[in-house]
């Protein structure tokens, strides 16, 4: 078999984030839950922008943070998303392309405008989501590169994604196509209120088609139904090759078939905890694609998790790869 092009391609929304500090009586009177992600229409997206006044505009969406950490690290990747033919369409992919990643994803020429992601961050640095999906969801198998995912040694699946059941069926495509060629399937669950609205084809897709899950302690003890966080943990171990579950200032376990790896998150300042999981993953990936042990590939992804959540922003301010070196003072066996 040869040597993938990629070592990781990401298959999710295609956004821009705006992005605003605001207090929690800001939240109430919107009408919003804190600390979750709500999907909004148009019109609702346009009240909400004019209200919060942004601070910061990025490119967006969860899979595409990913992939611009995994590029961080300076790792090989590609990036299968919906954006419309029009301005912030354009601006999107130019970020994408301008971090190294490729991105051939054909735009929307008729339909909804580039999907938008307003996120509201209070001064416990939760954030509240509130997000217009756009041309994003109307991704369709059709999207799948086939020569992509058959060159790409892991592709990466946004839950947020698995609303439109066109994108459900791309998905599998996706996976089916990646197991054919060899090479392995991850899956980040993104939401708890995204896990409740399809619990059962999640559980199906982690079980019959997934190698490596991401999931958040609500997350994964909303997707099997448990109290216990340990419950869930013991589930999850017979459902998928290997599942990384963060737990905030907790840290992470990863958990493969009967072993656990137990991670420490790594300190920092707590200023906005957008992105946090998005970069876990993307150093996870990233020490996975390079044959790195498995609690060497958590302890990159903790590194990454606490750069983001120090500032705002879901995406790196730093050049990720300055954390190769930080393992190798750690006697982490990089495998370089």
């Amino acid at each position: 078999m040869s040597e993938p092009k990629y070592a990781l391609t990401g298959i999710g929304n295609a956004m821009v984030d705006a992005l605003s500090k605001v207090d929690d009586s800001f939240i109430s009177q919107m009408g919003m839950e804190k600390g979750i992600m709500q999907l909004i229409e148009e019109t609702r997206a346009v009240e909400i922008y004019a209200a919060m006044k942004p601070e910061a505009e990025t490119g967006g969406g969860s899979a595409a943070n990913t992939m611009a950490g995994f590029a961080s690290f300076g790792g090989k990747g590609a990036f299968i998303g919906k954006v419309a033919d029009d301005a912030v369409g354009k601006t999107f992919a130019k970020d994408l392309r301008d971090l190294g990643l490729d991105y051939e994803t054909q735009p929307l020429a008729i339909g909804p405008a580039t999907g938008r992601c307003m996120v509201l961050i209070t001064p416990d640095a939760q954030r509240t989501m509130n997000t217009y999906l756009g041309a994003g969801v109307e991704l369709c198998p059709n999207d799948i590169d086939i020569d992509i995912i058959s060159s790409s040694a892991v592709t990466y699946l946004e839950g947020y994604l698995f609303d439109p059941p066109h994108a459900k069926n791309a998905f599998i495509k996706a996976g089916e196509i990646a197991h054919a060629a060899g090479h392995k399937v991850s899956l980040t669950l993104s939401d708890p209120f995204c896990v409740e609205r399809h619990r059962e084809d999640f559980k199906d897709l982690v079980q019959n088609h997934v190698d490596i899950l991401f999931a958040n302690e609500d997350e994964i003890k909303s997707l099997y139904q448990v109290n216990s966080f340990e419950d869930a943990a013991q589930i999850v171990a017979g459902k998928c090759e290997i599942a990384c579950l963060t737990r905030s200032e907790k840290g992470s376990v990863i958990v493969s078939k009967d072993q656990q790896y137990i991670i420490e998150a790594a300190p920092t300042k707590l200023v906005d905890t957008t992105g946090a999981g998005d970069q876990y993953a993307a150093g996870f990936l990233y020490g996975y694609t390079q044959g790195m042990p498995l609690d060497e590939c958590g302890k990159l992804g903790a590194l990454a998790a606490a750069e983001v959540i120090s500032h705002m922003g879901p995406r790196p301010l730093i050049n990720y790869s300055e954390f190769l070196n930080e393992a190798v003072k750690q006697n982490v066996n990089t495998g370089t």
